[in-house]
């Protein structure tokens, strides 16, 4: 697998930044000051074109307001969850929904299922923010990427491998909120990916599920690279890792 000028950098629990092969930068899932696992140099990003949500939990969520004020980023999310990012102020909103594709910067953005629930904690309330989902992401120099937000295993990813072949997933393998890495190791079958990327994991004592299971899990998959990437660690080009702190 080449990502090209691609770079995906994690930035801990299941926060992702990328710089697309046009020089956007992309943030998924923007929870980064108060994230434990996110070091200190990725906390303040210079710059931000887009934010992805895929729901409305604190641990998903919790710096766009911010970044929003800071950056003025587009951002793409459930339709309920971009109507209270407007309310917030949020100027540059796209709220759609599963199954759709929102064509932006040159990339292509299809949000998909996901089995989890989303509540948006405001003030000391619960705000309803949608349905939690996840998103494809398919990249002007054709490599695409599934973020699989919060979710336990469901039979509709092989159909999301069928239809849009991504080339990395990113999947939570932590246990209690989200899949553990038996369903994990199901979700890489139904999908048919080679590359992946465990995430929401180690975070907080709760989350047991590691890395090191699901490769045991998955060891008689022919081909199957998981990636152990640590946060503040970039990938790009033929998956090499850089460090990006």
């Amino acid at each position: 697998m080449d990502l090209g000028t691609l770079e995906l950098t994690f930035c801990g629990h299941a926060t992702f930044a990328i710089k697309t092969p046009s020089g956007k930068h992309v943030i998924i899932d923007p929870w980064l000051e108060q994230n434990p696992a996110c070091p200190p140099k990725l906390k303040n990003p210079a710059k931000v074109d887009t934010l992805l949500i895929t729901h409305g939990h604190v641990d998903h969520i919790g710096d766009a307001l911010t970044l929003i004020k800071k950056h003025n980023p587009m951002c793409l999310c459930m339709l309920e969850t971009g109507a209270w990012l407007s309310k917030k102020g949020a100027q540059r909103v796209t709220g759609f929904n599963k199954g759709g594709t929102f064509e932006h910067d040159g990339m292509k953005v299809t949000m998909t299922h996901a089995v989890h629930s989303c509540g948006i904690q405001d003030g000391d309330t619960i705000v309803y923010g949608g349905e939690a989902a996840g998103y494809v992401v398919r990249f002007e120099n054709g490599v695409s990427i599934y973020h699989a937000g919060d979710t336990c295993v469901f039979g509709d990813m092989k159909i999301i491998g069928e239809l849009y072949k991504p080339d990395l997933a990113l999947l939570p393998i932590g246990d209690f909120y989200t899949m553990d890495p038996l369903q994990g190791a199901y979700a890489i079958r139904l999908l048919g990916v080679k590359n992946v990327i465990p995430m929401h994991y180690g975070t907080f004592p709760i989350l047991t599920g590691t890395p090191e299971r699901l490769r045991e899990l998955t060891k008689d998959i022919a081909g199957l690279n998981i990636i152990d990437l640590r946060p503040g660690e970039t990938l790009t080009g033929q998956l090499k890792r850089t460090v990006a702190v």
